[in-house]
């Protein structure tokens, strides 16, 4: 799962080196974290949030094959 999210943040940042994603169990909840400069939000986050909404949705469709429950937050550096 962290591998996936991380290789579509670096994808998307200008600098794919500050990337940093982590993964914290909660329970039956992961909390995917993933945390970019400042300068590169925008486009991990997308126009009206839609690159953060398909990232949240292929992590949940992946989740559900595992009967687990995903959280993915984007955060700044």
């Amino acid at each position: 799962m962290k591998e996936i999210v991380e290789y579509i943040a670096k994808s998307l940042a200008d600098y794919p080196d500050e990337v940093e994603v982590s993964v914290e169990a909660e329970g039956s909840t992961d909390v995917v974290h993933i945390r970019v400069l400042p300068e590169d939000m925008g486009k991990v986050i997308g126009k009206g949030g839609k690159i953060a909404t398909s990232i949240r949705t292929i992590v949940k469709s992946l989740a559900q094959k595992q009967n687990r429950r995903i959280v993915v937050k984007i955060e700044e550096k």
